[in-house]
């Protein structure tokens, strides 16, 4: 009667981050935790993983040569966007400026900068849920990069509501958190 009554409340109330944790998913599978609901994620693509790769190596190029203390982590990399709202995201690529954040599982709280990969599986993933779970969230900047249509859509939070700007892989894109970084998309797309 116990394991009834507490499959009946994890389906009226969905899991607990705490719950989450202790599941034993099978290794190498991604899984987000969205306001109590698991989401399995489908493994990248190589293209996918080109452009993390690169945009990786620039990022962390940069922070490095200016001796910052930001730390830029790729997935998988859980980050508790909402404790009150049981949310763990796995971003493809956080930026965490603030040490405190940062803990054994991952990231506690809003990361200054998330950059996700559009997968072609379910692209409203990362266009929707994610970018209202980020901007609740208080992420500064937010990247959607599609590799299928070639676009890079920047949401930029610092004024109270995230301001869109919309870039092709021609284009080169200024780092908002940032006064002198700019990532030339056309350079990152001819290595993947």
């Amino acid at each position: 009667m116990n394991s009834a009554a507490m499959k009946v409340n994890y389906e009226e109330q969905g899991m607990t981050i705490e719950e989450f944790y202790k599941m034993d998913f099978p290794e190498g599978i991604l899984v987000e935790l969205i306001n109590g609901e698991i989401y399995y994620m489908a493994s990248p693509n190589r293209r996918h993983q080109g452009i993390e790769m690169e945009l990786l190596y620039k990022i962390k190029g940069y922070i490095d040569s200016k001796g910052g203390d930001c730390k830029v982590y790729p997935a998988p990399f859980d980050v508790i966007v909402s404790e009150k709202d049981n949310t763990v995201l796995i971003p493809d690529i956080s930026v965490i400026c603030d040490p405190d954040k940062l803990t054994d599982q991952g990231c506690t709280g809003a990361p200054d900068w998330v950059i996700e990969i559009v997968s072609p599986g379910n692209p409203a993933h990362d266009y929707l849920e994610k970018l209202n779970l980020y901007m609740e969230a208080g992420v500064r900047e937010y990247w959607i990069v599609d590799p299928m249509k070639q676009t890079v859509i920047v949401y930029n939070n610092d004024t109270g509501g995230f301001d869109m700007t919309s870039y092709t892989f021609d284009d080169k894109v200024k780092v908002g958190i940032y006064d002198d970084l700019i990532i030339d998309f056309a350079d990152v797309a001819s290595h993947c």
